[in-house]
């Protein structure tokens, strides 16, 4: 199985950005990028974590999603706002920023998780938590010439 997975990994972890990160129409260009969190020991014994490219992917493990942001036009960019989906291969880190703004509808409305709500099963609303999030939002207030950025969250694998 895990010889599978090795195999079968680079191409998952192209599926699990679920899709293209969309972005203003501006001279802007997004980069994506995945890494795997990684724990690492050194030859004295001490334990450190890497960001690495993965190769091996399996439940439970921890990956970065970034988008590498840069405005090549000429002039600043006001409100730019970068709209990534979710996997649902994977669910959101409980360790994610808490000021994220998410949403938990497929993208219809946005806030921050702790305000949000689903529904349950019994048809009542229930407080939304991180295996609920399908999109995460950034919203730049000015980009200027020139500048590049990188906007990212953590996400766990079922």
């Amino acid at each position: 199985m895990a010889f599978l997975l090795k195999i079968l990994a680079p191409a998952l972890s192209l599926a699990l950005f679920a899709g293209p990160t969309v972005a203003q129409e501006m001279p802007i260009s997004i980069e994506v990028d995945l890494k795997l969190e990684k724990s690492v020991v050194d030859a004295d014994g001490n334990s450190r974590v890497e960001r690495v490219e993965p190769d091996l992917i399996v439940p439970g493990d921890r990956l970065v999603f970034g988008r590498i942001y840069r405005n090549s036009g000429p002039e600043a960019v006001p409100n730019f706002v970068v709209t990534s989906p979710v996997s649902s291969a994977v669910r959101l880190a409980p360790d994610a920023d808490p000021s994220l703004v998410v949403s938990v509808d497929g993208g219809k409305s946005w806030g921050v998780l702790s305000a949000l709500t689903v529904a349950a099963e019994d048809g009542s609303a229930r407080p939304a938590d991180h295996a609920d999030v399908t999109h995460v939002r950034w919203t730049l207030a000015m980009v200027a010439p020139g500048e590049t950025g990188r906007l990212e969250f953590p996400a766990i694998i079922r």
